[in-house]
């Protein structure tokens, strides 16, 4: 038989499964990109479904209607309204939560009225018996008149009656909205069968209240639409009637269909959100959880970051025995092998951090959170909604800023967005790293690790700038508007280990290779300016290290005289000359000119910091084979004669990279979700002149 290839689209409210049932469905073939014009996440995978069935599942974004307010909203809408749209599917897969089935139905009936093959998936049917509900599966399909299937997607359970259901559903879509529109307005929706003849009637009436874009219909079509959007009254009553009707329908099936025992019901959804929730253990609670966090990434990453660490250094030394010299070896040993492992060598703290941050998003901790910060938000200008992106900005500010988008108010949006870059990012993570480890000693007071202490006053210090930032800007900014919080608690569950391994890996590797290649360009651009000069004393290293030796009867080995010849070139090169530049005004920061290119690369990406410093060491030291880490604590400030990286010296540095706007990909996102350049470059400006301040300030008050 001939392979045939099918699309589904998998579709649900938030914290209905619809993620876990997408990484059962597909494991791990899956890829992330971005929906046409607009920078928000698509992703996709295959689906065997059959010997000969493919399916390609299109995860659309989490809405509670079909009715668009946000951006991932419409997503939705466009996706299953436009035929001509790549991602139209042949299926569409409905995920409904077993305990939330009335609100969940909501948006199916929509769905199943846009004349699309549906099957509706009843998630966490492992939950059914110790909440005491049951469901008549044959009569609610009937009612429905369409394939249902009890599943559970964190246990597997149903997986393969799913594939099954999508090969073929046993019920083809019907004449959509007739049922409710003789009850709205019978003369109205005449109209509109007559106008919009070419369409169902309710893609038709999704078109007149739901379509902003009617570029992609006949002219006369769009001279009828706005005709029947002219009485805009009239229209936001009949919307209201028919979400009323839709509610009244499913109450009607459900009657018939779910029962719930409310004695076998558990309460302990209840003790615990009254718990978490507290308004004073609540708080408690959550700092022990971020002490837990910071505690572990120094703790449980420690040897396999030593391992890379060395292993690199390794590799680079046996690259250089293996092969000649010459310029291809150099760039090698010197430029791309140090770049690379100054990164990687930090894959363990950023594996913990996404670890912990996944388990507190499955097992449902996470909007508590979001709730309990909610009380402080709305005294500091913004919307309750803001703590998603102060939160998602822990991991990284590019989709944290995408993220307030679904703030609704203006203002509130706005302020989110400029604050959100305070947020300690992931990319951050291997500046404050190698800073700590150099500067903060490995000790324990009361079983606390000191360096984990400081990790976390770190992060502390970056949410409570977006706090103190946010207030300033609400003073600020003249804007009158104000916006609700709404969100949902989702039940407590185990988190699934497929779940978490998935997220790690998706997120480890968007990391690494997202970096990876912002680092690999820049270290063969560092490499190439490190090694090369302009001037002829460049070219003369040699001879003018071998006067100086003379001049001042200085016994040397071979190798020392090599290093003192390297260091003299590295001095000399475009990159020397460039920081000996800048070295005057970022010397009363404690910084010399090596650490100055380093904070420059850096604007490009944070965390390129280190595998800048990585590849002027390795230029520097060409016979050095310790890792990066060893080379840093034995760098020597000449004027003092002291360790470079000394504790006023790091802590200046870890205080600057808590305030600076280092990331060019921030500000390219904040451009487009502001539609301007101005808002991106006060941040600029803003971040980096605040951060130059307070680490002057700091530098300065602990030498």
């Amino acid at each position: 038989m001939q392979h045939s290839k099918i699309k589904v689209a998998l579709v649900g409210n938030p914290n209905t499964g619809k993620t876990s049932l997408f990484n059962q469905l597909t494991g791990l073939n899956q890829k992330v990109g971005n929906y046409p014009g607009i920078t928000v996440d698509k992703k996709q995978g295959k689906c065997n479904l059959s010997e000969n069935v493919t399916a390609t599942i299109i995860d659309l974004p989490g809405t509670y209607s079909i009715n668009p307010n946000t951006i991932d909203e419409s997503i939705v809408l466009e996706t299953l309204i436009n035929k001509e749209n790549i991602d139209y599917p042949d299926v569409v897969l409905v995920v409904a939560e077993v305990a939330n089935l009335k609100r969940n139905l909501f948006l199916f009936s929509q769905i199943k009225d846009l004349n699309i093959p549906t099957v509706l998936a009843i998630n966490m049917s492992d939950q059914m018996e110790r909440k005491g509900i049951s469901i008549d599966i044959n009569l609610l399909e009937k009612e429905l008149k369409t394939d249902v299937v009890l599943i559970s997607a964190r246990k597997g359970i149903g997986i393969e009656k799913v594939k099954k259901a999508l090969l073929q559903p046993k019920y083809k879509a019907e004449v959509p909205l007739a049922a409710y529109a003789n009850r709205m307005d019978a003369d109205y929706f005449a109209k509109v069968a007559t106008a919009l003849k070419n369409h169902s009637l309710y893609k038709a009436w999704l078109l007149i209240t739901q379509c902003n874009d009617l570029s992609i219909l006949p002219k006369q079509e769009q001279i009828a639409i706005e005709k029947l959007r002219e009485d805009e009254n009239k229209l936001a009553q009949l919307q209201h009637k028919e979400t009323v009707l839709r509610y009244a329908k499913i109450n009607d099936i459900l009657k018939k269909t779910y029962k719930v025992d409310y004695q076998k019901a558990t309460t302990l959804r209840a003790r615990l959100d009254k718990i978490l929730t507290h308004r004073i253990f609540g708080y408690i609670i959550f700092a022990a959880i971020l002490m837990l966090i910071f505690q572990s990434v120094f703790d449980f990453a420690q040897i396999p970051m030593e391992y890379i660490d060395t292993s690199f250094a390794a590799l680079s030394n046996w690259v250089k025995s293996k092969m000649a010299e010459g310029m291809f070896t150099s760039l090698l040993t010197e430029g791309i092998i140090p770049g690379i492992g100054g990164i990687l060598i930090f894959i363990p703290q950023i594996v913990i951090l996404f670890l912990f941050v996944a388990i507190l998003e499955e097992t449902g901790y996470m909007s508590r959170v979001v709730f309990l910060m909610d009380k402080i938000m709305r005294r500091f200008g913004m919307s309750g909604k803001s703590v998603v992106p102060l939160i998602s900005g822990t991991a990284c500010a590019i989709p944290a800023i995408m993220a307030a988008r679904n703030i609704s108010g203006l203002k509130e949006r706005l302020i989110t967005i400029l604050v959100t870059p305070f947020t300690t990012c992931s990319a951050r993570i291997p500046v404050y790293a190698i800073i700590i480890a150099l500067v903060i000693p490995n000790e324990r007071y009361y079983g606390f690790s000191l360096q984990g202490l400081t990790l976390m006053l770190l992060y502390l210090i970056g949410f409570t700038s977006a706090i103190i930032s946010a207030y300033i800007l609400n003073k600020i900014l003249k804007v009158t508007n104000k916006s609700y919080f709404v969100i949902e608690m989702p039940n407590y569950k185990l988190p699934s280990i497929k779940n978490l391994g998935i997220t790690i890996l998706e997120k480890t590797k968007a990391f690494v290779f997202g970096a990876g290649k912002i680092i690999l360009a820049i270290s063969i651009i560092l490499w190439f300016l490190a090694s090369n000069g302009p001037s002829s004393s460049f070219g003369k290293a040699n001879a003018i290290v071998e006067k100086e030796i003379k001049i001042n009867g200085i016994n040397l080995s071979e190798v020392q005289k090599q290093q003192k010849i390297a260091s003299y070139k590295l001095k000399h090169s475009y990159i020397g000359i460039l920081g000996k530049t800048i070295e005057p005004a970022i010397k009363p920061l404690g910084y010399d000119w090596k650490i100055g290119v380093a904070l420059i690369s850096s604007f490009a990406a944070r965390e390129v910091f280190v595998g800048t410093l990585a590849t002027i060491y390795s230029v520097e030291n060409e016979e050095d084979t310790s890792g990066i880490k060893q080379r840093m604590q034995a760098e020597i400030n000449p004027e003092t004669g002291k360790k470079r990286f000394d504790f006023p010296t790091g802590m200046s540095l870890l205080v600057f990279y808590v305030f600076a706007m280092q990331c060019v990909s921030t500000l390219a996102i904040v451009k487009r979700e502001t539609n301007t350049w101005k808002w991106p470059l006060y941040q600029l400006f803003g971040m980096t002149s605040l951060a130059y301040l307070l680490a002057f300030i700091t530098y300065q008050v602990l030498s």
